[in-house]
């Protein structure tokens, strides 16, 4: 297993402020139908509808977590909440 080559930040990140990136394949179909809502809702973006998403998911699933559902409310009716 090759080491993954990771250097601290001398920054200190707050809780809210973490954010984590990660690549994914999406079906072209899918991506055409992410691409037309934004093109639509120009309040929206690709970060703002895959954050929604998951979160939407994991709720449904019976994730019960309170920065989660704020994550996801404050996505689908454009809010910042502060913790």
């Amino acid at each position: 297993m090759q080491e993954l080559n990771y250097h601290e930040k001398s920054k200190v990140l707050h809780h809210k402020d973490e954010v984590i990136s990660f690549k994914c394949e999406l079906q072209e179909n899918l991506q055409k139908a992410m691409k037309e809502f934004v093109e639509e809702h120009p309040n929206w973006d690709q970060y703002r509808i895959l954050q929604a998403a998951i979160a939407g998911f994991l709720m449904q699933k019976g994730f019960q977590n309170r920065d989660l559902t704020r994550l996801y409310i404050g996505n689908m009716f454009a809010m910042n909440f502060k913790k």
